[in-house]
């Protein structure tokens, strides 16, 4: 789902806490709930209900989610999409890491001996699909 109604750029996403990505993971699997369905989706031990609750209104300061009211309990749903925080992230992550070389980071899976052959040819093919559509847009 992703027909948020604000698509915040780069320069506004903030980084999320563990346990603010815990409560992201479950909103975005349910795509709306209020907070005992929340706290119900996350792992034992389950957090308080008001610690989740504190949780949840620092992601809608931050423009992760905003609610809708019934009465005087209130659904939340989320403003930005697990795909686009992923790439956020990830942009982050190569950044600090990589020098933000994902050819360093390639380099660096590649040569992890916990990466199996299968796993590489695999890369490997949905690279060159990659390759092959970018060749066929810029000439198409």
């Amino acid at each position: 789902m992703d027909d948020y109604r604000t698509t915040p750029n780069f320069m506004e996403i903030k980084e999320l806490t563990r346990a603010e990505e815990q409560i992201m993971q479950v909103l975005w699997e349910l795509e709306k709930a209020f907070v005992k369905e929340v706290v119900e989706k996350l792992p034992d031990p389950k957090p308080a209900y008001n610690t989740v609750s504190t949780f949840i209104r620092i992601l809608e300061d931050k423009g992760f989610i905003d609610h809708e009211a019934f009465g005087k309990t209130h659904q939340y749903f989320p403003l930005i999409s697990k795909k686009e925080y992923s790439r956020f992230y990830l942009k982050n992550f190569v950044g600090n890491y990589f020098s933000s070389s994902y050819q360093q980071m390639v380099s660096f899976f590649t040569k992890d001996e916990s990466l199996s052959l299968q796993e590489m040819e695999e890369m490997k093919r949905m690279i060159e699909s990659q390759i092959e559509s970018r060749k066929e847009e810029n000439h198409g």
